[in-house]
């Protein structure tokens, strides 16, 4: 007869279900890299601001600007075109001042297509002289018993106007469409350059009738005198040839 078989008993195990650990996450190497430029920011601020507190105690010699201007001359050497010399006195001159509105455009065109205005505003200086090279041979009588003298000089010369560009400015120009197309293939440096002529050519005109020519006949007779009376000679009579 077959024995009963005891019941068979577990043995304890030391198993256990595995529990998952959380996961640290990689460093970050965006927040590595921000770290090392703040670094170096903070050096680079000390840096700069130890190099302008020693420059401020006059210990660091001072630094041009690298990314200053620079201008640079190559211009040619200056040549001598002529050389002649001079005989005349200036005895007197004017300064004055001309608004030229200079316009040129086509008749039946419209001005916004073809139209060139330019306002200019000149200011020249005319020169009134005696030529004293043009003295012919009796034109110095001297009578050294009177201490007088007599002295025929040619009459006063005005000169051309001469544009002082320093105070002679453009105002405003105007330019028709096609005028402005015309200049993305050629300029026409004329057109300034008949604006100046036409500037000294009003001046001269005007220096004509302004009364400088009986001026510097005044002021070549005075210094005439001036220079004859320290010579000894008490009676100097100036007079001019007509013109």
């Amino acid at each position: 007869m077959a024995e009963p078989q005891a019941p068979a008993v577990s043995e304890p195990t030391s198993e256990y279900p595995a529990v998952e650990e959380p996961t640290t996450p990689p460093p970050s190497r965006v927040g590595g890299f921000a770290r090392v430029l703040i670094f170096f920011g903070v050096v680079f601020a000390l840096i700069v601001a130890m190099c302008l507190g020693l420059r401020a105690l006059n210990v660091l010699p001072s630094f041009d600007n690298p990314f200053s201007d620079k201008t640079t001359d190559r211009s040619q050497p200056v040549l001598l075109q002529s050389m002649r010399d001079l005989s005349r006195y200036v005895a007197a001159d004017g300064t004055f001042q001309v608004i030229v509105d200079l316009q040129q455009n086509k008749e039946n065109v419209p001005d916004f297509l073809l139209n060139e205005r330019t306002l200019f505003v000149g200011s020249g200086t005319v020169e009134e002289y005696v030529d004293f090279s043009k003295l012919s041979t009796d034109a110095l009588s001297v009578d050294e018993g009177n201490k007088t003298i007599t002295i025929k000089l040619p009459a006063p010369e005005q000169g051309q106007a001469a544009l002082d560009m320093n105070k002679s400015y453009v105002v405003a120009e105007e330019r028709g469409l096609l005028n402005r197309l015309g200049d993305a293939f050629k300029s026409d440096p004329n057109q300034q350059q008949r604006v100046y002529q036409l500037a000294q050519q009003r001046i001269t005109e005007a220096a004509t009738s302004s009364g400088l020519d009986q001026r510097a006949r005044q002021n070549t007779e005075k210094m005439l005198q001036s220079l004859f009376a320290r010579l000894g000679y008490t009676t100097v009579t100036v007079t001019f040839t007509n013109p």
